[in-house]
């Protein structure tokens, strides 16, 4: 199975490639498109034009794909918004999503992107409302500055202890919103990150669809 992923940071790419080793007979295709994350920052949030060009960038993708995997959070709705596909097309939160509010409770969401905030509220509220969990939405503070520096180290620190607030504050999940986020922060049930739950879900599509 091979599954294309549309992604805005290179460093999303092998954080996606340890997810799929896990899944078995899963091959990726990479496509890294930054220009358009950097366009969304600019214009403050997803435009027309910008959603035009990710639309070509996941049409392309479906050439050679058994499904497509939008991993941006901010340009999730670009998904949303699509008709009929050759072959199946996700946002790689929706499953993120999903399995954050499936046992309903204190659902703690946190994003870094200034940008990812009213597209992720968006998709968790949306799905809190078949569960009755409850959504609270926290950007970490200044950890995008840090991202677009390349301090990595300090990125993930902010994360960490962002999530170790959280989870203080006895919430029942705690969900990290962005690929980039997705690193070991313990074995904690209770912390879900996008990758993995991501492709899985990609997977279960195109067996559903052969």
């Amino acid at each position: 199975m091979r599954i294309g992923c549309l992604h805005t940071a290179d460093g999303n790419v092998a954080v996606l490639e340890r997810a799929a080793a896990k899944l078995g007979d899963v091959s990726l295709c990479h496509v890294v498109r930054a220009d358009l994350l950097q366009a969304a920052g600019q214009a403050g949030g997803l435009t027309a034009a910008i959603a035009r060009e990710t639309r070509m960038a996941v049409g392309a993708l479906a050439d050679d794909c058994d499904a497509v995997l939008l991993t941006c959070s901010s340009l999730g709705g670009v998904i949303d918004g699509l008709g009929d596909a050759p072959v199946p097309m996700l946002r790689i939160d929706r499953a993120l999503a999903e399995h954050a509010v499936a046992a309903g409770g204190k659902v703690i969401v946190l994003c870094t992107a200034p940008t990812s905030l009213e597209p992720t509220g968006n998709l968790f509220r949306a799905a809190a409302g078949q569960t009755g969990a409850q959504i609270e939405l926290r950007l970490v503070p200044d950890a995008w500055a840090d991202f677009l520096a390349g301090d990595g180290a300090r990125y993930h620190a902010r994360i960490a202890d962002a999530v170790a607030a959280a989870l203080a504050e006895s919430a029942a999940t705690v969900a990290l919103a962005q690929v980039s986020m997705a690193e070991e922060l313990g074995s904690s049930p209770r912390v879900l990150t996008s990758p993995a739950i991501g492709l899985a879900a990609a997977a279960m599509r195109v067996f559903s669809c052969r």
